[in-house]
């Protein structure tokens, strides 16, 4: 298995002009959504797995997580007694994000080579970097990517081609900070959002983190305030009258949008946490629970009955079935940063499985707040009351009929190898 890659920020003030330069009005290092860029960048290739993260040439700057060096014959130095590793040469004004920096780091160049993405990207596979860093030791370290290209190229021959699908962004000016900002915002969509998430929540959930990210408040504290702001509109919809039902259900919807900051700020500030996934999945989950509850208990003051009540039951009982389930068999076993709650089941790409990771998705609420403008938000309870059950129940069969599959194709694998 490789050794995992090491990353070399070039720093602004070794750039070229016109290149990787650091425009009037731009600092050496802008804060972009409460973090400094180079502090962004090395928390970014940490998690991307990345060994180490050098700043060369970089005088008295300093980050943590980030080595300097003064030039290259420095940095051989420092690579020296470590395993040989590929090295990935960028400017310091790089958008480090997550998802080109995995790919980069498997991407594939010849031993004697070299490859690179024009005025952004340098790679030098392990068996290069010995002859790289005499190549461009000039007993200085002010050297612009450009510079490094042409100096590789003399040695190494023309570059190879890097097959990575990747776009990495240069923040030169002023208008750069504000571009890389709403680039990075544009990434946190999901997939997974529902239409309505998609197109109402996640817009207004956004720019509120854009907001909080230079703050102090953290993720699990947004997550307290969303799960608060939910629980508090439950006793609304112990009222009859549409106004106080209609409040109900706006906090109801609240709580969804601010329930997307806490995931937004977790992957800006890179405070991802099991705990913190924890958090959140049991908060949504409570809050459904109280929401189903009073609309129950409100369903049978009104109507002075208990049925309504059983619908109630349905609703939390299925509601927690499936959440304590879920739990048990995908998110249990996981640890460290990864997202706990991805899918129902281990099997996302099923049909059953789709159709219920897409009934989980919280657009509901807006059938709520409809209903809710009539006074007849408790209808949506008998929709919930069976429904919740049966979606417990799908969910089970699901899983089953996945560990069936597995056990099938168990059988079959031995014999495919005769």
């Amino acid at each position: 298995m490789p050794e995992a890659p090491v990353l070399v920020l070039l720093a602004a003030s070794a750039a070229s002009p016109g290149a990787t330069g650091v425009a009037p009005g731009l600092d050496r290092d802008p804060v972009i959504l409460g973090l400094s860029l180079i502090q962004r960048t090395a928390l970014a290739a940490h998690r991307a797995g990345y060994a180490q993260v050098f700043l060369l040439g970089g005088g008295d700057r300093n980050a943590p997580g980030i080595v300097p060096v003064a030039d290259w014959k420095s940095l051989a130095a420092s690579l020296s007694s470590a395993s040989p590793a590929s090295l990935i040469v960028a400017a310091s004004a790089i958008l480090a994000e997550g998802d080109w920096l995995e790919r980069l780091a498997s991407a594939r160049i010849e031993p004697a080579g070299w490859g690179t993405i024009p005025n952004r990207i340098v790679i030098l596979p392990a068996a290069s970097v010995p002859d790289a860093a005499d190549a461009l030791d000039l007993g200085s370290a002010a050297q612009g990517l450009r510079e490094v290209e042409a100096r590789l190229a003399s040695r190494f021959g023309s570059p190879a081609r890097i097959l990575v699908a990747i776009d990495p962004m240069i923040v030169e000016t002023p208008a750069g900070v504000g571009a890389a900002e709403r680039r990075l915002l544009k990434s946190l969509v999901k997939d997974t959002d529902g239409f309505m998430a998609r197109n109402v929540e996640r817009p207004i959930s956004l720019q509120i983190s854009r907001r909080l990210a230079g703050t102090g408040i953290t993720p699990n504290q947004m997550s307290l305030i969303s799960i608060a702001v939910g629980i508090c509109g439950g006793p609304f919809f112990l009222s009859s009258r549409p106004l106080m039902q209609t409040i109900g259900a706006l906090l109801f919807l609240a709580h969804s949008i601010l329930d997307g900051c806490d995931g937004e700020l977790a992957r800006l500030k890179f405070q991802q946490s099991r705990w913190g996934g924890v958090l959140d999945f049991w908060g949504d989950n409570v809050v459904h629970t109280v929401i189903f509850g009073c609309m129950g208990v409100g369903w049978s003051l009104a109507a002075g009955a208990i049925w309504p009540l059983w619908l109630s039951a349905g609703a939390v009982l299925g509601t927690l079935g499936s959440a304590s389930f879920v739990y048990w068999r995908l998110m249990r076993s996981k640890d460290g940063d990864d997202t706990l709650f991805t899918s129902v089941s281990d099997a996302p790409e099923r049909p059953l499985t789709r159709l219920l990771d897409s009934a989980s998705r919280r657009d509901f609420i807006y059938l709520v707040i409809l209903l809710a403008l009539f006074g007849r938000s408790n209808w949506f309870l008998v929709l919930a009351g069976i429904g919740a059950p049966i979606y417990f129940f799908l969910v089970l069969f699901a899983s089953r009929a996945q560990a069936l599959a597995e056990e099938a194709g168990s059988r079959v694998a031995p014999g495919a190898n005769r």
